[in-house]
């Protein structure tokens, strides 16, 4: 079931050659970053004018600006959860159609590799590698005295007692369709269509691995942090890999959801 299958690259574009490919890739990444931002921070100010609609009745609240921001407070976390997810929804679809649409040919072929038994069963095998690396991580971590807590380990844990099938659909079917859209067939896919598939899977790794887990936001200590980077930059390499071997991204985003599932029924079972 999981014998070597023959895949080619995603077709490259026009001018693909010596640094343009790797300008590319920074240019895409860019972009992401800005249209993360802008739509961060436009479903922040949707969900404040929400709040204001729904506390517009009591006059008293919204006399004054300092009364205002009061009332309207923080984001709960299910909220900072949707919105977080909702700009990189729109981030990945924005990247992917301005920057790098897959053509007919190119859909085609990653359907008829996704109807292959054995692409499942690559998806199978890197979703629970994956998350048998990350198990290991955290085993080490704690076996030599680092204290690390991913960033959205707080969010996920109390969301997942709070509205566990929400969580599920959100973590297993929605974050990995358009994580690895972004991440493996945007920004790694430009790379592997260019001749570079490793200096792609290296790169996108890193994105992807900065993404979860920035630097100097979660409280975690500098050795903390930088094993977590490396326990991200290990997944998005195990998914990268799947995707090129099987030639569909279908699989990656598989493999990408068996591992969400698997950390997600562990940290149910914790809590």
């Amino acid at each position: 079931m999981l014998a070597k299958i023959s895949t080619c690259p995603p077709p490259g574009l026009p001018g693909d050659a010596g640094w343009r490919p790797l300008l590319g890739f920074v240019v895409d990444l860019l972009i992401a970053l800005a249209v993360l931002l802008a739509t961060s921070v436009l479903g922040g100010m949707v969900w404040a004018a929400a709040r204001l609609v729904s506390m517009a009745p009591r006059l008293d609240v919204l006399a004054t600006p300092d009364r205002m921001a009061a009332a309207i407070g923080q984001p709960g976390m299910a909220a900072q959860i949707g919105i977080g997810l909702g700009a990189m929804f729109a981030t990945a679809l924005v990247v992917y159609f301005f920057r790098r649409p897959a053509p007919a040919a190119e859909r085609a072929t990653s359907l008829r590799a996704a109807r292959r038994p054995s692409s499942w069963g690559w998806a199978l095998l890197a979703g629970v590698v994956a998350f048998a690396a990350s198990l290991l991580l955290g085993w080490a971590m704690q076996h030599v005295g680092v204290d690390a807590v991913p960033s959205n380990q707080v969010l996920i844990g109390e969301l997942l007692h709070s509205h566990p099938w929400t969580l599920f659909a959100l973590v297993v079917l929605f974050a990995p369709a358009y994580e690895e859209l972004l991440f493996r067939r945007v920004l790694f896919g430009r790379l592997w269509a260019a001749g570079r598939p490793w200096l792609g899977v290296l790169l996108s790794s890193l994105a992807f691995a900065l993404m979860h887990e920035v630097p100097g936001v979660g409280g975690n200590s500098v050795a903390a942090t930088t094993l977590l980077l490396l326990g991200y930059t290990l997944m998005g390499g195990i998914f990268a890999c799947v995707y090129r071997h099987t030639g569909t991204l279908w699989a990656a985003i598989g493999a990408h959801a068996i591992n969400n599932l698997l950390a997600c029924l562990v940290l149910l079972a914790t809590q």
